[in-house]
């Protein structure tokens, strides 16, 4: 699948001029990537960072459409809050912060392309990783 095709799959039904705004393009570049033409690494990576898309996804058709969630090193994540936030971290506020970092990738990987982050969808989601925690203990 070429750049222009990918790139008409990423604006999808809306409107190429909206497309452009949201992604600070011209809508004449936009047209003429559409056409065929290869933007540069910097304006690819700025529609990819703009539109929520997987950078990877749009250059090359590779991998996932949109950016994914990445996995969080818990100790790494302690250390950092320890130097940030000068103290540690219970292990009850741990169960929060491992609740907070799940509710942030969930809404990261399903973020719509426009923007649109659903919060009833996430809120969902946390709940159902709590009934999974309380069925396993």
């Amino acid at each position: 699948m070429s750049f222009a095709k990918r790139l008409a799959t990423l604006i999808g039904e809306e409107s190429i001029s909206g497309f452009a705004r949201r992604v600070d393009v011209s809508e004449a570049l936009i047209r003429k990537y559409l056409k065929g033409s290869e933007p540069s690494l910097a304006k690819a990576n700025q529609i990819a960072m703009r539109a929520n898309c997987s950078l990877e996804w749009l250059a090359t058709g590779c991998g996932y459409l949109y950016r994914q969630a990445e996995v969080v090193d818990m100790e790494a994540y302690k250390l950092a809050f320890q130097h940030v936030m000068n103290g540690t971290i219970s292990e009850e506020e741990e169960a929060k912060h491992r609740k907070l970092v799940a509710g942030y990738q969930y809404l990261r990987a399903h973020k719509k392309s426009d923007g649109f982050l659903d919060e009833s969808a996430m809120a969902t989601f946390l709940s159902l990783h709590d009934e999974n925690k309380t069925a396993q203990n």
